[in-house]
């Protein structure tokens, strides 16, 4: 997200423009917590995870009597357009804002779990998939002295993207994602033919929401099936912090400049978006109202190099 505010500043600042951050999102928006920012705003910046505007969940803001107060607060401050990054909650928000109030907006997609219509890949997704692919490279040189197996969670509550590519990047032995279903039976009869095939020690990686009670209900089945004796490591935030990667800083600043010209060029209630190395726009219900698909190939190759 840094890297992306810094192309926003700098982009509007060489159009011309007067640049105001909003800290804390909506929440600071209805708080009128604004402030000018220029080039030194967003110096040194890129180079950091997370965001110097901060952000911040707003209840208030899914009522139309408080949309209409943040929309007069905007244009209080001379406040003509506006730039929203974020991913499904942000966009819904910024959509309410664009067609009860006119107050031209474009989305600019940042979640980590890669799940937003409309572009191939979201802020955050690159570096999350090497934070994680690291932790399980180390996990491995554990699971393999020791002969174990090893379910690791990755974030993904409701999509497989992080688990898929993170799976198929660190060799997994099997990858368990929320869009194809897998019974424990079928998970126990997978470690056993690998057993039977010389294999001592395996890594399953689970997308959080494959299974309630995640990585830890799938490794107390298994072990009341009688499988190798496993454990379970539960990667959790530590996907979401850290420097980003090389990447998302150029997509970040791809993005972010994109929206600004959206922004000239008259658009508002858009999202601008990669998708096939092209930037497209996107209306903002289309980002979640189309589901992204898994990549299906990527998901068959990754199962049959593990075998």
């Amino acid at each position: 997200m840094n890297a992306c505010l810094r192309a926003v500043v700098r982009t509007a600042l060489h159009e011309g423009l007067r640049v105001v951050g909003i800290r804390r999102g909506y929440a600071g928006m209805l708080n009128g917590e604004f402030g000018d920012m220029n080039h030194s705003s967003v110096s040194n910046i890129i180079q950091f995870g997370g965001t110097i505007l901060k952000t911040g969940r707003s209840e208030e803001f899914y009522k139309p009597k408080w949309r209409a107060r943040g929309a007069a607060l905007l244009k209080e401050a001379g406040i003509e357009g506006l730039v929203a990054i974020g991913g499904d909650g942000t966009f819904r928000g910024a959509h309410d804002l664009w067609t009860e109030h006119k107050i031209p907006i474009v989305g600019v997609p940042a979640t980590i779990d890669n799940d937003v219509y409309g572009t191939d890949c979201t802020i955050g997704y690159d570096s999350a998939v090497n934070t994680a692919v690291e932790a399980i490279d180390r996990i491995r040189d554990t699971a393999t002295s020791h002969d174990r197996l090893f379910l690791v969670e990755v974030m993904g509550r409701q999509a497989g993207f992080i688990a898929l590519e993170v799976g198929a990047a660190g060799g997994a032995e099997m990858i368990l994602v929320p869009e194809y279903e897998a019974t424990v039976q079928q998970i126990y009869d997978t470690i056993m033919a690998g057993v039977a095939q010389g294999k001592t020690s395996s890594i399953i990686v689970v997308a959080e929401g494959d299974e309630e009670g995640g990585a830890l209900e799938i490794a107390r089945r298994l072990r009341e099936l009688g499988a190798v004796e496993c454990r379970a490591t539960i990667l959790g935030h530590t996907q979401r912090g850290g420097n980003p990667t090389a990447r998302d800083r150029v997509l970040a600043s791809e993005l972010g400049a994109a929206a600004v010209r959206a922004l000239l060029g008259g658009e508002g209630g858009k999202m601008v978006g990669v998708v096939s190395g092209e930037l497209v726009l996107t209306p903002l219900p289309e980002t979640w109202g189309k589901k992204k698909p898994l990549d299906k190939h990527l998901y068959e190759l990754a199962g049959m190099l593990a075998a």
